[in-house]
């Protein structure tokens, strides 16, 4: 049985280049100029001789592994997925691997992925979406900012909160509320004063600061918050479906459906249809995310659109800026999408004006 074949190291890379140790690990590291001619020879020889980095190495010399880690808890949504893409090409053109990590919604797991991410010194740990804040989460998060730090990582918080100046971790949020008081002063302004909110989970930041932005255009509309026309639940199809289906039911009045993304409004526009209800000459519909399928609705929807994909690329971009930046906050806009799925509301005494059973 003949013996396995011996890895090659980096002095066997420094012979076939003609270079030295040190310059090829320079070169590797990406960290230090080197003449053209000299960096292509010792990639011809790191591919000839199928050399790979030790990462235990790399790490022990306190140099990072050139990785930018995402953290979302699924890739199933739109949501996440264009926001990876956007980390992903971002990466890319910095050099640096893109590893997607998923969570689906379990801390232990996402201390696991921080936990691996520092010991290979990556350069950053994206964590993306909305979250219950609590003492238990910003005393989780501090000791992720602080502990990547100290491996010379950083913890990038993408689409959530800030924690604050003395925690050091970079955020890159989108404009959440300013978004929902557009898409319900654009209702407002179509004549609408009952207007249906179906938001997220309860606690969860991106549905509060949806229902806040809410809530906020209709006192600026001075028209009344009516608890009953704002529900909570699961951001996907069937919850909008449902919960449409619900109001129908108990013959609750509006003429209009704020969703609290395009899932759930795809599935208020089903319910609607499923009653006898006319989008938009019955009820408005609009939208949060302006994810692809949005347009192929029927009608097309409108809705808000959140800038995916440059979430990703600020994301990586900040967290590989030189360091000593004090840029630790971004706050990226959000605009209205308008479709076919918002008209003026209808007059009172219509018979097929008011959106129950």
């Amino acid at each position: 049985m003949s013996e396995p074949k011996k890895r090659p190291t980096i002095r066997d890379v420094a012979k076939a280049a003609g270079v030295s140790v040190a310059t090829v690990s320079r070169t590797l590291a990406g960290d230090y100029p080197v003449a053209a001619a000299t960096r292509a020879r010792i990639q011809r020889a790191v591919r000839d001789l199928d050399y790979v980095v030790n990462a235990h190495a790399r790490a022990l010399s306190g140099t990072t592994s050139k990785i930018v880690a995402i953290v979302v808890h699924d890739t199933t949504s739109p949501f996440f997925a264009h926001i990876a893409s956007g980390v992903e090409q971002q990466a890319t053109e910095a050099g640096r691997l893109c590893l997607v990590c998923t969570t689906h919604g379990d801390p232990d797991r996402e201390l696991e992925i921080v936990k691996l991410m520092r010991e290979q010194h990556a350069d950053a740990v994206i964590l993306v979406g909305g979250v219950f804040e609590s003492e238990e989460y910003l005393e989780r998060m501090s000791r992720y900012a602080h502990g990547l730090a100290e491996a010379g990582s950083k913890l990038v918080l993408c689409g959530r909160p800030s924690l604050g100046r003395d925690i050091p971790a970079i955020t890159v949020e989108y404009d959440n509320t300013g978004g929902a008081f557009a898409a319900t002063a654009h209702l407002l302004s179509h004549g609408h004063r009952r207007i249906a909110m179906l938001g997220g989970f309860a606690g969860l930041t991106t549905s509060e600061q949806r229902i806040q932005g809410y809530s906020d255009a209709l006192t600026a509309y001075r028209v009344p918050v009516d608890p009953a026309l704002v529900s909570h639940g699961e951001l996907v199809r069937a919850s909008g479906y449902e919960r449409t289906s619900e109001l129908l039911r108990q013959g609750t009045e509006f003429t209009a459906i704020f969703a609290g993304n395009d899932h759930v409004a795809a599935g208020a526009l089903a319910a609607l249809r499923e009653a006898g209800k006319r989008v938009p000459e019955d009820v408005s519909v609009i939208g949060f995310d302006d994810t692809p399928f949005s347009e192929d609705l029927n009608p097309p929807l409108t809705t808000v659109h959140l800038p995916h994909q440059e979430l990703g690329r600020t994301s990586v971009r900040m967290a590989l800026q030189a360091n000593g930046s004090s840029r630790q906050h971004v706050m990226l806009g959000t605009h209205i999408v308008v479709r076919d799925s918002v008209a003026a509301a209808p007059r009172p005494d219509s018979g097929r004006s008011r959106g129950r059973a």
